[in-house]
């Protein structure tokens, strides 16, 4: 059985949040990396 935790809902909806964030940017880090094997990547100017 799973341990129980209580927080505050404030602190929740900020940890939903990250967890979102989180996921996005791995997603966005396997796409890259895709990219870069197929070589479809490009020099950034500044």
């Amino acid at each position: 059985m799973p341990e129980t935790v209580t927080i505050p809902k404030t602190e929740y909806k900020s940890l939903k949040k990250k967890a979102a964030i989180a996921d996005d940017v791995l997603h966005q880090l396997e796409l890259s990396l895709r990219d870069a094997e197929k070589g479809r990547i490009r020099k950034a100017v500044h």
